[in-house]
């Protein structure tokens, strides 16, 4: 019965959408192009205790982590490490959701724009600046570690297509490039066995850098077969406060929220709590089996109130703990349109869902509406370890279900982080692209007391390091170029439990001469860098050539649909450029 009932919602909202052009979401993947790949992987896990204090002692390597020498291929050997344990494995009568969502027989009126300011570039997104840094280059024989956490948020990719949709640049100070690079998939063999991603690095010529090239850095998470899932405890906060009285916010939540209920497995359970002046349970922590009652719930959710967020996610956090899954997947997913005007803010709130975190409840966010507190909403869930996307369309809307429901649920490595050594004598100096705010101290890799991001079945974490190499360094015949080294935890692991550590080296030889000999999916990546780059105002972007972009993208897009949707967004954007 639920099914039917989500179809005619669909249909409804389809009514709102239909001048939208938002364009479709979720294409799939064909087979990799056979390009090479560069470095292969390195089967060693280092223990605990191993040091990165000296990690080019080209003396050879015992145990330590990244030393370069001392064995065939010029790489040290690695020391034993923890091990990573593989997770266990009607519909007549139904009502209409009257409140906050659009008559089916009327087609609703668009949510009005936003009125630029008086002298203002009607062609940037009229939002308020957010500070923000940029990462620089760094001589490698200063500091040769890139150390930061992983991050796989999308929203900063959604609001960017729809400030360009809505005939907006987006402003840059909202434009992350990690989510831009994590939007998209890439073709990457996945690990059947052992740790629970595979490490992958690719270099080639950058096409926006003169003499300079590019490191791609890709997980890929294995795939957890659905019958050995986890069971999920969500608790949905939904705010339902005034400004959610839109077919846009609310009932975009909606729909988003029956689409996961069709998704999710019977005994999962779901529970809603609402928050506006006040909070207030509106389901009870619920089998999914019990279509209706949670069908009835959805139907009487209605927007009006201030706007106590912090009130909510007390009682959310409540409920999930009064329901929590040992062993399971315990969620809060806060909708909102990110107005906390009311009770706890600011590092208050950040201190909370940390605090949870710790308890074993996450926390992940789905953002609606044009007035999004962008910035906040990010901080709270890299605080939650949790995920944070905004829905801009009932195809994103969907496109989020589908990797809630078949692996954003399931983690299988959390407290994920990342360390690239780069060899001093091979490469002279690098960047990071992207990822300011996931930045960790390198001295804090091996502190495991630090908090990082997780990575769920199926998915793929990517970034890219803009490198310099020595003028000489591509005439070497052994030497590396870089170490990978990727510390996590296992899922179900506590505080006390030591993190496992693997690496992967990549040779320097690996290095390909020319863009056109890199991968598809290599090339698509490169374009996605130099879009948001361009977008952001990057420091790094000379002369701007979307171009340039939109011609390399074109190449390495294939048929696939959300390849193609960048295309159609770096058209948008040339028109819109100065």
């Amino acid at each position: 019965m639920i099914i039917k009932y989500s179809a005619l919602l669909l249909l409804t909202l389809s009514l709102m959408a239909c001048d939208d052009d938002a364009g479709d979401d979720g294409g799939d993947e064909h087979a990799a192009s056979g390009a090479p790949t560069g470095g292969e992987e390195m089967e060693s896990v280092y223990g605990a205790d191993a040091s990165a204090s000296e990690p080019w002692d080209n003396a050879g390597g015992s145990g330590g982590a990244g030393n370069y020498g001392g064995v065939a291929g010029g790489y040290g050997e690695a020391g034993a490490g923890g091990a990573y344990d593989e997770p266990s494995a009607q519909d007549a009568g139904l009502p209409w959701p009257s409140e906050g969502m659009p008559d089916a027989s009327v087609e609703p009126e668009p949510e009005p724009e936003p009125e630029p300011e008086p002298g203002a570039d009607v062609g940037v997104d009229p939002e308020p600046t957010q500070e923000w840094i940029e990462n620089d280059f760094t001589d490698t024989q200063e500091d040769h570690y890139a150390t930061f956490s992983i991050d796989t948020d999308t929203a900063s990719y959604s609001w960017a297509r729809s400030s360009l949709e809505r005939g907006y640049l987006p402003e840059p100070a909202r434009v992350r490039t990690e989510e831009f690079i994590n939007y998209f998939e890439y073709e990457q063999e996945q690990r059947t066995e052992g740790a629970p991603f595979k490490i992958y690095t690719e270099v080639a010529p950058s096409p926006f850098g003169e003499d300079l090239h590019m490191l791609r850095v890709s997980l890929k998470g294995r795939d957890v077969a659905p019958d050995a899932m986890r069971p999920s405890n969500l608790v949905f906060l939904i705010d339902v406060s005034g400004s959610m009285d839109n077919p846009n916010k609310l009932g975009l939540i909606k729909h988003t929220l029956l689409s996961l209920v069709e998704a999710l497995d019977p005994d999962d359970t779901l529970a809603i709590v609402t928050y506006a002046g006040s909070d207030r349970i509106a389901l009870e922590p619920t089998a999914v089996e019990d279509e209706e009652a949670i069908i009835n719930a959805i139907d009487r959710l209605s927007a009006g109130g201030g706007t106590n967020g912090a009130a909510g996610i007390y009682t959310a956090y409540e409920l999930a703990e009064a329901a929590y899954r040992q062993g399971g997947n315990n969620r809060v997913i806060l909708c909102t349109d990110g107005d906390f005007n009311v009770g706890l803010t600011g590092a208050g709130l950040v201190d909370l869902v940390a605090s949870w975190r710790d308890r074993g409840v996450t926390l992940s966010v789905l953002g609606v509406g044009y007035d999004l507190n962008d910035a906040f909403l990010e901080e709270l869930t890299n605080n939650a370890d949790g995920t944070y996307h905004f829905l801009d369309s009932l195809g994103e809307a969907q496109r989020v279900v589908s990797a809630l429901a078949s692996g954003i649920l399931e983690v299988i490595a959390k407290e994920v982080k990342i360390q690239v050594d780069l060899n001093p004598e091979a490469v002279a100096r690098y960047r990071l692209v992207g990822y300011e705010n996931r930045d960790i101290a390198d001295s804090d890799f091996r502190n495991d007391a630090v908090d990082a991001g997780e990575v769920s079945s199926g998915h793929q974490v990517t970034a890219f390091l803009e490198l310099e190499l020595h003028e000489m360094s591509l005439k070497a015949e052994e030497m590396p170029l870089a170490t990978v080294r990727v510390r996590y935890k296992a899922p179900d692991a506590v505080t006390a439990d030591p993190a496992v550590e693997i690496a992967q080296a990549h040779p320097l030889l690996s290095t390909l001469e020319a863009l056109d000999d890199a991968s598809e999916s290599f090339r698509f990546g490169v374009a996605v860098v130099e879009f948001a780059e361009v977008l952001r105002h990057s420091m790094h972007v000379a002369t701007p050539d979307l171009g340039r972009v939109y011609e390399i993208a074109e190449g390495a897009a294939r048929g696939d649909e959300d390849r193609q949707e960048l295309l159609r967004l770096v058209e948008l954007a040339m028109a819109l450029m100065p």
